[in-house]
């Protein structure tokens, strides 16, 4: 079987290696240098398991800037390309899913659109009514970055848009090319399904606020914070897991689907979204206010990226603090060996580690590091358990 993807960040990179394990596999990008990679077999982003797979796996895996060459022939067309939110507009961008919709109408109308992009709930349906196709459905990912494949081969679950035979069909495709055994797959209608990614990610924001809003007491108030998180997490209904005070949620995903579902609600009454979306932007004062207390002349920000294994910054909570920073006038120094410019925004990028260490009054970590061990009395993080 044919298969096309559309567009190669996390989403679609991990799907178009999981399924050339067993099927012909074409990625098409717009981005000529990720083309040439993934047709070398070098990873364009951080992943161990697509790493591996590129060196260890026999593919049958091809990358083109064609979207006529990968569409041609395809049974099943997956759109994998980004939709971020815009703020202004209050609305998910999904221009690129539509322009994807479009060159499949005119290039291959009979393949099934597998729609992986995060969306608004009921685009699917104003899509089958705008096109006039009903040969299309939604399939929420649920992946984390730097671990994309491996959340491919071991799914928590399999969400599929549709209940027909093609539906039935795309499940067994993840399903047999998966490594877990007896992964639920559930079946329901593409609304449904948006819905789903959409709350389900909401709520990992809302575990993620609220462990931060303890913190924020407990450091306010001169509490243990371990100490009363590890007794509240003993609850077996609570769980001893996704609790590890961080600066914030970010990443390519909670933030623009938080405020998608905030947006989604406009109609109906509700307390706890909007909360959710509100108390991201009150942890990031909270931090920058503990930084101001210090009185630093220069603060260094160690690592763009939030946690180990990722190489994105997309949206990462200490782009927040930073704003934050300057407004107070503060100089920033950045360590972030992913950029290779001398500057970031207007901020100047040192790549050695040491002239940061010594050149930083306070140095701000989302996770700590062994880098950083020598120098713990510079600093500031709220990373209790050495974990994502």
């Amino acid at each position: 079987m044919k298969i096309a993807v559309a567009g190669t960040g996390y989403v679609g990179l991990s799907m178009a290696t999981l399924l050339s394990q067993n099927h012909e596999v074409m990625a098409v990008d717009i981005i000529e240098e990720k083309v040439d990679m993934i047709n070398k077999r070098i990873s364009p982003i951080k992943d161990e398991y697509i790493e591996k797979y590129f060196k260890t796996k026999k593919l049958n895996l091809t990358a083109t800037l064609d979207y006529k060459e990968a569409f041609q022939g395809a049974k099943f067309i997956i759109i994998s390309t980004p939709t971020n939110y815009d703020d202004e507009l209050n609305y998910f961008d999904t221009s690129s899913v539509e322009d994807v919709i479009e060159k499949v109408k005119s290039i291959e109308e009979n393949a099934t659109i597998v729609v992986k992009s995060t969306i608004p709930v009921g685009f699917i349906e104003s899509m089958k009514e705008r096109y006039k196709i009903n040969n299309i459905f939604f399939s929420p990912e649920f992946l984390r970055e730097g671990k994309a494949l491996y959340d491919n081969l071991y799914p928590s679950r399999i969400i599929i848009g549709d209940k027909n035979e093609a539906a039935h069909e795309f499940a067994s495709l993840l399903n047999d090319a998966a490594l877990k055994e007896d992964i639920p797959i559930k079946y329901m209608n593409s609304t449904e399904a948006e819905a789903v990614k959409l709350f389900a990610n909401t709520y990992l924001a809302l575990r993620i606020s609220y462990f931060n809003e303890l913190d924020t007491y407990a450091e306010l108030k001169g509490l243990n914070t371990k100490d009363i998180i590890e007794g509240v997490c003993l609850d077996p209904r609570i769980g001893n897991h996704y609790n590890n005070p961080s600066f914030g949620y970010g990443g390519y995903c909670l933030p623009k689907d938080t405020k998608q579902l905030l947006a989604n609600y406009e109609d109906v009454p509700q307390n706890m979204i909007e909360a959710i979306v509100k108390s991201n932007t009150t942890r990031k004062k909270h931090i920058v206010n503990m930084v101001i207390k210090r009185n630093p002349k220069v603060v260094g920000i160690y690592r763009l990226t939030m946690k180990s294994g990722s190489d994105n910054f997309r949206s990462s909570a200490i782009q927040g603090i930073i704003e934050n920073l300057q407004q107070e006038n503060i100089t920033i120094k950045i360590y972030e060996p992913m950029i290779h410019q001398d500057e970031y925004e207007g901020i100047e990028v040192i790549r050695d580690i040491e002239s940061f260490k010594k050149i930083s009054d306070i140095i701000l970590a989302n996770r700590m590091e062994e880098k950083l061990d020598d120098i713990k009395e510079k600093v500031y993080t709220r990373d209790l358990f050495s974990r994502d």
